[in-house]
């Protein structure tokens, strides 16, 4: 093990390498095609089916789960992605749980849904591997359109537009093109280098160029894109992290930079932890980083959150994977002092109660043992462009993402309106493509 001689509780190499591959390895590995039959074979193809409406991007689950049972999973890719050009992180990272399996008659009757995700990243695994890309790049319009963020939302509209022939340039401000899905998910739940994968492959449409390390803000203004460019899209993601407001806060680190330092670290021994991780927060963001630590050799992690159980916003099937994983999660109980002198030994925190005024601290207090604290309590839009209005500290938007400036549209967690969820942003990017490409053929965009 390796010290860190600031922090010296903090270490890489907690554990031997053969456990941490096994550690971060697929966390539901894929089903093979006779576990696919067996699973196609239990969706009752309902002609209404409540999946389809439950799904942001409302793939056609029942035909390209028909499609899988008849034996031809390309079609069925065909299908997925006619919708979700993302389809395969998706399948991986989705709350199905909360979203099509939970609205599945199978789970409403049984207790257990149809495997929708398995199925469709069993349908996509399958066509990537074959290099399927049914889609063609229509003739070229002449128009070019900026996008701004080349995560779920910005790639999902990059690739609709270029399918109606428009020409793509995106800007990002990272040294590789994916967003969330490259940065910001837990490592065990998209391995071996798929998301990169998946990004290639969508390029391979032709008409989109991507230009990484370029911030808008710091490179280029608004206002010189929209002189530049027929149209701009806004998928700038959340950049900024609400802060503790607490004493020794400075000695608690962003949960999204430790979740991002392990997305790109070469070898998990390389990634140091601490002996009693303490996570303060209660969504996805928390969870990954908990589950992690513990994979990385944490002895003890403890997520704490402000409000009651009922409140969390990670899913159950999230915190139940957590708690599977040796996490412990407490409830009411808010951060008041991280305390340690030069690094973080202790977090202090007090009990909390829900009352007719909203949330109240309690007089009594406890403290947990802590030599690495991270904070996921929620992220924050940073460097928005002057002239966009907000709302609910987000950039406001009118139908398919149409901003307060003429020419300009946003979506994913940017914008207002929608979950942070992968799906939706792609939801959100492929709907503004449609608009901003109906724009253009009416003389519109260039405000």
């Amino acid at each position: 093990m390796t010290n860190s001689p600031l922090t010296p509780g903090i270490v890489s190499g907690r554990l031997p390498a053969a456990a941490l591959a096994a550690n971060f390895a697929d966390v539901e590995p894929p089903l093979d095609r006779h576990e696919a039959m067996v699973a196609a074979d239990r969706c009752y193809f309902c002609h209404d089916a409540p999946c389809i409406t439950a799904c942001p991007t409302a793939i056609d689950i029942p035909l390209f789960i028909r499609q899988i049972a008849t034996g031809t999973p390309e079609a069925a890719a065909t299908t997925i992605w006619t919708q979700n050009i993302l389809g395969g992180m998706c399948a991986r990272v989705c709350p199905t749980e909360t979203l099509c399996e939970e609205a599945c008659v199978r789970e409403a009757a049984e207790g257990k849904p149809v495997e929708i995700g398995r199925l469709q990243r069993y349908a996509t695994d399958i066509a990537m591997a074959k290099g399927l890309h049914p889609f063609t790049r229509a003739a070229s319009t002449g128009r070019r359109v900026a996008v701004v963020g080349a995560g779920p939302a910005g790639l999902a509209c990059a690739h609709r537009l270029a399918m109606h022939g428009h020409d793509v340039t995106i800007y990002d401000a990272r040294d590789k093109p994916g967003g969330l899905n490259e940065y910001g998910i837990a490592a065990y739940k998209t391995t071996g280098g798929f998301a990169q994968a998946e990004v290639a492959w969508l390029l391979s449409i032709g008409g989109i160029v991507i230009e990484t390390g370029k911030a808008l803000g710091r490179d280029f203004t608004l206002d010189d894109l929209r002189a530049r460019f027929d149209a701009v899209f806004l998928g700038l993601g959340l950049q900024g992290v609400n802060a503790l407001r607490v004493p020794g806060e400075a000695l608690a680190r962003d949960a999204v930079d430790f979740i991002a330092g392990l997305r790109q670290a070469g070898d998990w021994a390389d990634v140091p932890v601490g002996r009693d991780v303490v996570v303060i927060g209660g969504g996805m963001t928390a969870v990954d980083a908990a589950v992690q630590s513990k994979l990385l050799g944490a002895e003890t992690v403890t997520i704490v959150y402000r409000r009651g159980p009922e409140k969390l916003s990670a899913s159950v099937y999230e915190q139940e994977h957590a708690k599977t994983a040796g996490v412990r999660i407490l409830t009411n109980a808010a951060p008041v002092a991280v305390h340690g002198d030069g690094a973080a030994a202790e977090v202090e925190f007090a009990y909390t109660e829900e009352g007719p005024d909203g949330l109240r601290q309690l007089p009594e207090r406890f403290r947990l043992k802590a030599d690495q604290v991270f904070k996921a309590i929620g992220q924050t839009l940073a460097g928005v462009p002057e002239g966009l209005a907000l709302t609910g500290g987000k950039i406001a938007v009118t139908g398919p993402g149409r901003t307060s400036i003429p020419g300009v549209w946003a979506g994913g967690d940017c914008a207002a309106g929608g979950e942070d969820l992968t799906v939706t942003a792609v939801a959100e990017g492929r709907d503004a493509a449609e608009d901003i490409h109906a724009a253009l053929a009416a003389g519109r965009g260039r405000g």
